[in-house]
């Protein structure tokens, strides 16, 4: 007799909706750890992410996408495609709003998204996001989505929870909501497994938030991150990363008066892939400018734009 396979609530869960809403800190906040970075800068996440929370219940995939939002670059045009893609290739599908903001056109376009995919019979579920805050609306985008329900004539159900990704508030409802709609099947992943995001892209993603946070409103949106080199067997790593920059002006705004801004940089990216895989990391960061990074296939897939991440 073969090995019997025990069967559990799984699913694979899109997060989607628009930039800056909260997915990331919801993500994070769900599995418990550090898979998704997060900044207060709009736009930080670039790569879909695959977390796995495994428990009693069963397994849940989750699939991180970029916030859509207006491209005016083949690069935004990348963004807003992966998150497009993700979200038509999961069976459950999550969409974070921003509560404590008024609805915007890309809330409105999620939610024609949903109404018009009359074929698409996946559950959707809705999580307004951040009600801990001062003034935050959650009836209005309840009230928004039983307006298009009317205006559009559908029926489409949408479970609809509150809370707050940040305090956890609201959390453990939804999630438990999640495990409960969950077809029943074999896991996809051993229980062991917190994400199968390639190891260089998630590196490239702690430093390129390190370098969002230091740079706030300067560049943070032409500024993206190479693995040059990575060499990780032990418990000693070494990493060699390269920060690309658009325009030759940018290059001493990264570096820094004294070279200060890329060293901190440095030193917090290090730290926090030392704290994130148990091991010592030997980090080294340089900064170059590429005029054409954001339009060259072959820079873009190295960084995990083009290709199967």
């Amino acid at each position: 007799m073969g090995e019997e396979k025990t069967l559990a609530h799984v699913a694979t869960v899109g997060i989607v909706g628009r930039t800056n809403a909260g997915k990331s800190t919801l993500l994070n906040k769900i599995v418990g750890e550090k898979v998704s970075i997060v900044s207060p800068v709009v736009q930080t996440t670039r790569n879909s992410i695959r977390a796995i929370l495994d428990e009693r219940r069963g397994q849940l995939v989750f699939v991180d996408t970029p916030g859509l939002h207006k491209a005016e670059s083949k690069l935004g045009n990348l963004i807003n495609k992966m998150a497009r893609h993700a979200a038509a290739n999961v069976e459950i599908l999550l969409v974070v709003f921003d509560a404590s903001d008024e609805p915007r056109l890309e809330d409105d376009g999620w939610m024609r998204r949903i109404l018009g995919a009359e074929e698409d019979e996946r559950p959707v579920f809705f999580f307004l996001n951040k009600c801990d805050r001062e003034g935050a609306k959650p009836e209005a985008f309840e009230e928004y989505w039983a307006g298009l329900k009317r205006e559009l004539g559908s029926n489409r159900k949408a479970r609809i929870f509150k809370g707050s990704a940040e305090t956890g508030d609201g959390v453990e409802k939804l999630v438990s909501s999640l495990f409960d709609t969950a077809p029943v099947g074999e896991r996809l992943y051993p229980p062991d497994i917190l994400s199968d995001y390639p190891r260089q892209l998630a590196i490239a993603d702690i430093i390129r938030e390190k370098a969002f946070l230091s740079l706030r409103d300067e560049v943070p949106h032409s500024v993206g991150v190479r693995i040059d080199r990575f060499s990780g067997d032990g418990p000693k790593w070494a990493v060699e990363a390269t920060l690309l920059v658009a325009r030759p002006s940018q290059k001493p705004i990264v570096i820094g008066p004294a070279g200060k801004t890329v060293k901190r940089i440095r030193q917090e990216a290090q730290r926090d892939i030392e704290e994130q895989y148990g091991v010592k990391v030997a980090l080294d960061i340089w900064v170059k400018v590429d005029k054409d990074w954001t339009t060259n296939p072959l820079v873009l897939r190295q960084m995990g734009y083009l290709g199967d991440y």
